[in-house]
């Protein structure tokens, strides 16, 4: 139903309920809702989160795939685009530090044996000029072939020019013991002596190049060590984080439930932040690891809590982050990925996307301090406000109540609209919308329903059906 019809309803006696029944779906009755009070507080400001948070990574082995990372890649581009107008590309992964640079030599993309050259870095150039999007490029320490990685430092640097954000030196270095690519023992102060000898010919070429590391697959304690040895010459701090691995017990249910060692993380990250006066970013991220969990990574589960999780990191000080996505370490495009890609040029917003698509139209300004009245509901809410409007983000993570939300405010509410998350199922992995409208086949999305909410002197109200997500935009 258009929203003409929709509002020609509304405003007949007989047709309210009508209304109220189309902007609240059907599946929940009001015997399986809970109750929920969420109270924004606008003049209590938490902090800020950057324009440029929303991050996509990369196996280096997808530069080396010709056409791939390339203005010439319309679709593609302009689906990073619609994520928004800044943000930050990572390559990495653990294919660089098995990865090589010719100048002139033939690219080849392979989880063991990649090769990039001048011309797929000039493609990438292009790449990064039409999303508007920066770069942090990882360099080969695994194979320590330092001359080989100070040519290509800069030949990335001649290519992404003042969108280069940082170089990393090694992936994942708190692993080089496992990966192969060092002998035990391999402690901090091996990889510390390694990181600056890298790091001088490097600036002996580059002068002004910009660094982040320690580039952590999760011991924090190398970061907090990295921060103090490096601190003062550093562009931002970065770790990595997966909510487990090719586990039987990877699931949804483990998704939506808090990681105690994720907040852990986060907190000792943030308190270094501050210390040293040096930004993080949690750069190479999804659910689980190893490419994702097959039927629970690309469904709309996944959605939910890639937009939780993003709030979760910007509600703790994070910089950023980047969602991998595409070619894994194996040579297969992983589970997880935000951007579908069935390797010949076709591309499509799969269910993660949408929950990055939709904490690019709420999660960018001033957080706000918010209370939420949940009881045993697995619901998160969050608020942000931008110059004319508060952003309140509803996830309702629970398979079977809705929430019943009662929205308030300091001030009077004077208008209030939603956008949904939603899907047919958690399980689904396709039919998911933002707005009641999916990502088109040329990479551009627009809401097809803003719904209008009920605002009375207690605020506004919404029904968040289970399993959904709603962001409502309130006028104070």
């Amino acid at each position: 139903m258009n929203r003409r019809k929709l509002l020609g309803y509304a405003a007949s006696g007989v047709g309210a309920a009508v209304a109220e029944r189309l902007l609240f779906p059907l599946t929940v009755s009001a015997s399986n809702e809970q109750s929920v009070t969420v109270t924004v507080d606008e003049d209590k400001v938490l902090g800020s989160i950057p324009r440029d948070f929303i991050g996509l990574g990369y196996e280096i082995s997808s530069v080396a795939r010709p056409g791939l990372l390339s203005a010439t890649n319309r679709v593609y581009a302009q689906m990073v685009k619609t994520l928004g107008a800044a943000g930050v590309i990572r390559v990495g992964g653990n294919t660089s530090d098995y990865a090589a640079y010719s100048e002139k030599g033939k690219a080849v993309s392979s989880p063991k044996a990649t090769v990039v050259n001048r011309e797929s870095l000039r493609e990438l150039g292009t790449f990064l000029d039409a999303t508007g999007w920066q770069l942090i490029w990882g360099l080969n320490l695994g194979q320590d072939r330092m001359s080989e990685a100070v040519a290509e430092a800069e030949a990335v640097s001649a290519a992404a020019k003042a969108k280069l954000l940082a170089l990393e030196i090694g992936n994942e270095v708190d692993l080089f013991t496992h990966e192969g690519h060092r002998k035990d023992p391999y402690a901090f102060d091996d990889y510390l002596a390694e990181y600056r000898r890298y790091k001088a010919a490097i600036r002996a070429k580059l002068p002004h190049a910009p660094f982040a590391g320690p580039d952590a697959a999760f011991r924090t304690e190398w970061v907090s060590r990295f921060a103090a040895a490096e601190g003062h010459d550093l562009k931002l701090l970065t770790e990595h984080y997966y909510r487990g691995g090719q586990n039987p017990k990877s699931s949804l249910e483990m998704l939506f439930h808090t990681d105690p060692r994720l907040i852990s993380m986060l907190e000792t990250l943030q308190e270094l932040s501050q210390s040293v006066g040096v930004p993080y970013r949690i750069c190479e991220t999804n659910s689980f690891s190893g490419g994702g969990r097959p039927g629970v990574s690309g469904t709309f589960g996944a959605a939910l809590w890639v937009l939780d999780y993003m709030f979760v990191l910007a509600s703790h000080g994070a910089a950023g982050v980047n969602i991998e996505t595409g070619v894994n370490q194996l040579g297969v495009i992983s589970a997880y990925s935000p951007i579908g890609d069935d390797e010949h040029g076709n591309y499509t917003a799969r269910p993660e996307y949408y929950g990055m698509l939709a904490f690019s139209r709420a999660g960018r300004g001033e957080r706000l301090a918010v209370e939420a009245q949940t009881g045993d509901l697995n619901l998160s809410a969050y608020a942000v406000a931008d110059v004319k409007q508060v952003a309140v983000t509803l996830i309702n993570k629970d398979r079977t109540r809705g929430a019943a939300v009662a929205l308030r405010c300091r001030g009077r509410i004077a208008k209030a609209a939603a956008l949904r998350l939603a899907a047919p199922s958690l399980e689904s992995s396709t039919g998911v919308t933002l707005g009641g409208a999916a990502v088109g086949g040329d990479g551009n999305w627009k809401a097809a329903q803003h719904e209008s909410l009920r605002v009375d002197a207690a605020g506004a109200r919404i029904v968040v059906p289970p399993g959904s997500a709603a962001i409502v935009m309130l006028t104070i």
